[in-house]
């Protein structure tokens, strides 16, 4: 039987509503923006190019380094990163890859990049955050552009150099100006200018600087919007890499026609953790020259990769694992005939646990802490942060939010103490 309120009940009622459904401003799930400044040494930030970052850093938490997982190039940390899985269990086990299955994998390899097959041993974050409800939006994280368990970012990019980063910038303040109900929880930001001045140049030089002066002005110019659209302080951040760089030089190079007859085997990776897989009838004869001692380099049969290095059993991995010393680099006579004597002058791939391969981690916002700095840790452990701060649930993986949860300003993340 229904019943007709009089104008007091009806009041009464309406406040009761307003009060049960009212939330505080604090409570209100923020915004997460995760910028990856691919190459970025830890050790760059200290060198005066990165007003804004350094700002970021000061007023927020920032670690003295952090560990990538082997191998120590972009790929397999990026996924890393937003999986919480070792390269071993995502699949995405370097740059340049061969499946058994799908072939050959690079990173200018488009039709590989868009292929779900690749990505789909894991889950990345963005899947998650779109199957629990929320929008997401990328340009240019690795991932992204594949359709991974079915799901892609409700707004992405194909990855394309040409774009300058200020346009990448403006692009995601585009989409945060979206009305609410299609406007991105969750946005991934892409920057390799680091990463290439490190490569061609080296990690000491004045085009690395140049390049961070590039990258810190296109985080000027995000923050300053986010500012301008009173989103700022509503906003986490978070500002990655994926790991160093080392100098390099043609000084250094272990050619592996010194060591082996390079006919009798596949080189599927080269440079630094070089992968091999021997040709059929010529095993024995590629293991024992490799698996000897040799000056500036060693290798092992994929199920023997030390322990610590988490690698050696996912069926992309070749059949034998090259390591080369820091700063040292492999290959063949026929890649420096090609190369010209146009080596790389900065590498990256070594060992995770050189200090020089260390990644930058800063992150700023509501649900950080501020003026706060943390000792090194493992990137593997970034994934359960970036769940807890977006309050999806996250699924099965190697790391662990007791090693960032100090980083939180509440043990829910909600950003509610300190402001």
């Amino acid at each position: 039987m229904y019943r007709r309120f009089n104008a007091r009940e009806s009041l009464s009622a309406a406040l009761l509503i307003l009060i049960v459904s009212w939330q505080p401003a604090a409570a209100i799930q923020p915004q997460l923006i995760l910028i990856s400044l691919d190459g970025y040494r830890a050790d760059y930030l200290d060198r005066g190019y990165s007003p804004v970052l350094a700002a970021l850093a000061s007023d927020g938490v920032q670690a003295k380094g952090m560990r990538p997982v082997f191998p120590s190039v972009t790929y397999p940390n990026h996924y890393t990163l937003v999986t919480g899985l070792y390269p071993d269990q995502h699949g995405v086990v370097n740059n340049t890859m061969r499946d058994p299955v799908l072939g050959n994998f690079s990173p200018g390899n488009r039709a590989a990049n868009t292929d779900r097959r690749w990505w789909d041993q894991a889950e990345p974050i963005w899947v998650t955050a779109q199957k629990e409800g929320l929008r997401t939006a990328s340009f240019f994280y690795p991932g992204t552009q594949a359709e991974i368990h079915g799901v892609r970012p409700s707004y992405w990019e194909l990855f394309n150099s040409s774009v300058q980063p200020d346009a990448r910038v403006d692009q995601v303040l585009a989409w945060l100006d979206l009305p609410a109900d299609q406007r991105p929880s969750f946005v991934s930001l892409y920057f390799e200018q680091a990463d290439v001045a490190g490569h061609d140049y080296g990690p000491d030089s004045m085009q690395v600087n140049a390049a961070l002066v590039t990258v810190d002005a296109a985080l000027g110019r995000l923050v300053q919007g986010l500012r301008q659209r009173g989103m700022f302080d509503d906003t986490n951040l978070i500002v990655m890499s994926d790991h160093g760089m080392s100098a390099t030089s043609a000084a250094r190079v272990v050619l592996l026609d010194t060591i082996v007859n390079v006919d009798h085997l596949e080189l599927v990776s080269a440079v630094v953790n070089a992968g091999i897989n021997p040709k059929a009838g010529y095993e024995g004869e590629v293991e024992r020259a490799l698996l000897a001692p040799h000056a500036h380099l060693q290798c092992w049969k994929k199920e023997n990769v030390p322990k610590r290095f988490h690698y050696g059993h996912n069926a992309r991995i070749p059949a034998i694992i090259c390591l080369p010393e820091d700063g040292w680099m492999v290959g063949t006579a026929a890649m420096a005939s090609k190369q010209q004597g146009h080596v790389p002058l900065g590498e990256h791939g070594y060992d995770n646990d050189d200090p020089q391969m260390r990644a930058l981690f800063v992150a700023h916002g509501p649900a950080f802490k501020q003026h706060a700095t943390v000792p090194v840790f493992d990137n593997i452990n970034v994934y359960a942060l970036l769940a807890k701060v977006l309050g999806v649930t996250p699924l099965r993986n190697e790391g662990s939010l007791a090693v960032t949860a100090g980083m939180l300003r509440t043990a829910d993340g909600s950003g509610t103490i300190g402001r």
